[in-house]
Parts: C-alpha cells; structure tokens; sequence
C-alpha cells in the first residue's frame, strides 16, 4: 500500500521528474525517491557517476544518502525506495543495508536487474533483512525514456 496521499503511480511520475534532469548531464535517466511512511520525500536523485566521477553515484544510493541526512540516521526503516529501473547488484547491497521496507521500481533491467531480471539480490538467505519489492509501475515510460536516451547516444 502506497503512502497517505499518494499512488505508486504518481511516485514513479515524481522518480522520472528526476530522471528526466540526468540527461543534460551527459547520465543516464534513472531517477529515485526514497519516501517515508507518511509520505514525505526524504530524498530524490538522479544518476550522476560521470558528474561526480562515482561509479557509486546511481539515483537509488544518492537518494538513499540524502534521506539519510534527512533523518540524521542511515537505517531508513520503514521507508520505500521509488527507482525508474530495476535496482543493480550494488545497489540490492545497500538497499538491505539501509533497511529499507521496501523497493517499487519501473522498468525491468534485463541486463543487470538485482531484483528480479538477472539476480534476486533482496532475497539472498544470508542477508538478516528482508525487504520487499514490486516492478512494472510505469514501466512503458520508464523504458521509452532509457530508449530514447540510448539511441539518441548511438
């Protein structure tokens, strides 16, 4: 169930606004939002590796970072991380590590998707949280807005 006042649907169109910004930066467009309980954006970011030279630097760790500084604390418990693309091996790692509740994202990543796609990242036995998770929401315009990038960089 979303938080008050909002959709998954209109989370995910909040996590492409952000999207939408790494494209004039040279970054691919992927966009999070990391959400408390009550609703209220803790933090938002797009990809920037390249700008910060990171290769850290994906939507879903600068977005967890910055609600993190919101918070004053790096357990994001309770919270629920919105990312246009299926998160990344690196970035199931610290999803868990956060504490996250859990984790809605767009489109699927065939190629490198931790989630579901390539890896089950969230459901490894060993890790000693659980955090949930469900793909698809928007998923169409997720992916138009990463194929519109990649071939207009072709």
């Amino acid at each position: 169930m979303p938080p008050p006042g909002w959709s998954w649907e209109s989370l995910m169109q909040a996590a492409l606004t952000e999207a939408r910004k790494a494209p004039a930066c040279g970054e691919v467009p992927v966009g999070a939002l990391v959400v408390a309980p009550d609703g209220v954006i803790l933090g938002a970011a797009h990809n920037r590796p390249v700008a910060l030279s990171d290769p850290s630097a994906h939507a879903e760790i600068l977005a967890m970072r910055a609600a993190g500084k919101t918070l004053g604390n790096y357990r994001l418990e309770h919270c629920v991380l919105v990312v246009t693309l299926e998160p990344c091996f690196m970035c199931t790692g610290a999803i868990v590590h956060a504490r996250l509740a859990g984790v809605v994202y767009g489109a699927a990543d065939n190629r490198a998707g931790a989630v579901e796609s390539c890896f089950n990242g969230l459901d490894l036995p060993f890790h000693n949280h659980r955090v949930w998770h469900m793909g698809g929401v928007a998923a169409p315009e997720c992916a138009a807005l990463l194929q519109k990038f990649f071939l207009g960089n072709r």
